[in-house]
């Protein structure tokens, strides 16, 4: 029974975040940088990432504590040994990236740094934004669908 709702909560968290992401790269932040929300794109910004970032971080708590659970329970350690489960390491690696940018990298660098560079080159600095944003929902989604095709037997 607790193996079912593990599962249940890491999928689900995995919907939320990764689906937030996608929000963000395809819909957020090109209205942001062509100037939907108004001419003040980093207010526009601050208002869309400070309702989701919680949502986020606390979906990427879930997900890591699910994972490791599972991992521990189904014994499943010795797959990070063999190159057919891929799609583990992806998982651990995207994972451990979005953990570093959203408790370090977001308070500490992005609060710090993002609005001086958008006061001096908005176009740019929103451009960045968005490439980063489309990077890491490139390799959020390819993970995904590893994950899902190999814990089905898919494996190529």
């Amino acid at each position: 029974m607790e193996l079912a709702l593990a599962r249940a909560l890491h999928v689900l968290g995995v919907v939320i975040w990764i689906g937030g992401v996608s929000m963000a790269t395809t819909v957020a932040l090109p209205a942001i940088r062509r100037g939907a929300f108004g001419a003040d794109r980093l207010q526009a910004f601050h208002a869309v990432e400070g309702r989701f970032i919680w949502q986020a971080r606390t979906a990427v708590i879930i997900v890591g504590l699910t994972g490791f659970y599972m991992l521990e329970r189904f014994n499943l350690w010795w797959r990070f040994g063999d190159l057919h489960y891929w799609w583990m390491h992806a998982m651990v690696g995207v994972w451990s990236l979005f953990m570093l940018l959203l408790f370090v990298g977001e308070p500490f660098v992005l609060h710090r740094f993002l609005p001086r560079w958008v006061e001096r080159d908005p176009g740019r600095a929103f451009a960045f934004v968005h490439a980063l944003h489309v990077v890491l929902l490139v390799l959020s989604v390819i993970t995904v669908f590893g994950a899902v095709a190999g814990s089905h037997g898919w494996m190529p």
